[in-house]
């Protein structure tokens, strides 16, 4: 996709905050973060969403998963969430698969204030 924001950064068209890249996927810093920790973690090759993965793409899949994993050890995280947002009504603002590994809050009243500041009383992220 010539167009895709996330196809043009794994290219390296558009610079990014790199924290990790190799063949197959590559993270970056998100430019809007969810906690003091929040990395994208991305396939190079252009997918959608997770709503359109088939068959073929169980590896990436899993490839995107290790390397969330990874980084959080890397980056001595506590506790940390890993979730990706699945079509504009999920939240989905760019359609390039893409998973968010968000952490590194100091303690859990610190986590709960920020689900409270981003999305009320009783939401989640």
């Amino acid at each position: 996709m010539k167009d895709c924001l996330f196809c043009k950064i794994a290219k390296k068209e558009i610079p990014s905050d790199l924290i990790y890249e190799d063949k197959e996927v590559m993270a970056f810093d998100d430019i809007n973060p969810l906690a003091p920790v929040h990395i994208l973690v991305i396939p190079k090759e252009h997918i959608e969403g997770l709503q359109t993965v088939k068959d073929s793409h169980q590896e990436i899949l899993g490839k995107l998963l290790l390397t969330a994993s990874k980084i959080a050890k890397q980056k001595k995280l506590k506790g940390y969430r890993v979730f990706f947002n699945c079509g504009k009504i999920g939240g989905q603002a760019i359609f390039h698969l893409h998973l968010h590994l968000v952490g590194g809050w100091k303690d859990l009243p610190e986590f709960v204030e920020l689900v409270r500041r981003r999305l009320g009383e009783g939401g989640a992220i």
